[in-house]
């Protein structure tokens, strides 16, 4: 059958890349206008380097309030935190400087601006697209790490009480502008530019592995991997190389194609939520032990689609999850549960939860039950 689809573009205005952060930021608020401008920013950059200085310089007296406390994974309560900040401060643009969690707890605070969401609990009516209004304030994100949530119209936020990490979707939630300088991300920690450099890597794989994969997703994807899978080397060879961090903004900007046109994520996604929600293991330690076990489990339907993988890897002739695992492996990141404290005996708890993820369902090998996650688990062990 003639596959079929649809490509909904996103709200995004423009993406600047290669630009210094703070003239770029002067150049994109102009633009859209903002007075009153609510920074949520890194607490460890804010702490421990000059780069948030250098924003605040670049802004003046339009800052009216700031928010650098965000946990990993996004937690409600911290959500609402920052949401009372930015209501009180009257905010009309929201400003980002820093990881895939603030970028993520932006979005979800622009939401609970609009819905007028002043507790945790309350946050269950955005998972019901139909009554949820818009958002009216604005986002502008420079991302210090490689996760790509700020091309997603999606919002990740974990439930502290259930261990869930629910995905809020609102078209309007994607920011309006993303700056792209490479320089800041000197300061992120190795592991955690590599790790979620790969968490980019499984955005583009699972993408072109689906059995819903469309050629406007692989074009991208495939070149996105590409410089991914050399940049990252690059930058665990010389962490100085900007030219090899900038090509890893740039393959993340690309990986996050499928997703926008409509391409669901598979397994490896899926139990990663799991692992991240529930068992506070980095997203991109996740993508780092998941992704070639999921390959694996997958090779029995998608054998050609993974062929893709391995020949934009510049290495046709070799298996994808042998690949993607020596990858890993040689930017020093763990491509075992246990070596992130998962025990045999947390796989049953880890494979019912899966279940429940909005990814596993869309395998593109048919997830039947716990005992298939079972199997993927035991392939990571």
């Amino acid at each position: 059958m003639v596959k079929t689809g649809r490509v909904a573009f996103n709200k995004m205005d423009a993406v600047t890349f290669g630009v210094p952060a703070a003239d770029a930021l002067k150049e994109e608020v102009a633009r859209i206008g903002g007075q009153r401008i609510f920074l949520m920013i890194s607490g460890s950059l804010n702490r421990n380097t000059d780069e948030i200085s250098k924003i605040r310089n670049a802004l003046g007296n339009k800052i009216v309030g700031e928010f650098d406390k965000m946990s990993p994974h996004t937690p409600r309560k911290d959500v609402i935190e920052a949401s009372e900040v930015a209501r009180k401060s009257k905010a009309d643009l929201i400003v980002t400087f820093g990881g895939g969690s603030i970028t993520d707890a932006a979005k979800a605070v622009a939401l609970c601006l609009s819905n007028n969401i002043s507790d945790p609990k309350m946050m269950d009516i955005l998972n019901s697209t139909d009554s949820v209004k818009a958002p009216t304030v604005p986002q502008i994100t420079i991302p210090t790490t490689l996760s790509g949530g700020e091309f997603s119209a999606i919002s990740g936020v974990t439930d502290e009480l259930s261990k869930k990490k629910d995905l809020f979707r609102h078209s309007n939630i994607i920011p309006n502008a993303v700056i792209l300088d490479p320089m800041p991300t000197l300061h992120t920690p190795e592991w955690l530019f590599l790790s979620t450099g790969i968490r980019a890597v499984d955005h583009c794989v699972e993408g072109i592995c689906s059995s819903k994969s469309n050629a406007y997703g692989d074009a991208q994807a495939l070149q996105g991997l590409t410089l991914l899978s050399s940049g990252l080397l690059g930058v665990k060879n010389d962490a100085s190389d900007i030219q090899a961090r900038l090509d890893c903004q740039m393959g993340t900007w690309l990986s996050m194609a499928p997703l926008s046109s409509g391409v669901p994520m598979g397994a490896s996604h899926g139990i990663g939520y799991v692992l991240g929600a529930a068992f506070d293991i980095p997203h991109g330690h996740t993508s780092c032990i998941m992704l070639p076990a999921v390959m694996r489990w997958n090779k029995k339907v998608n054998k050609k689609r993974q062929e893709l993988i391995s020949s934009a890897m510049k290495q046709p002739d070799t298996d994808a999850g042998d690949l993607l695992e020596a990858l890993i492996s040689k930017l020093g990141m763990p491509c075992r549960l246990s070596e992130v404290g998962i025990k045999k005996s947390e796989f049953e708890e880890i494979s019912r939860k899966a279940m429940d993820t909005p990814w596993v369902p869309h395998n593109p090998r048919l997830i039947q039950g716990p005992d298939d996650v079972l199997e993927i688990l035991s392939l990571a062990a």
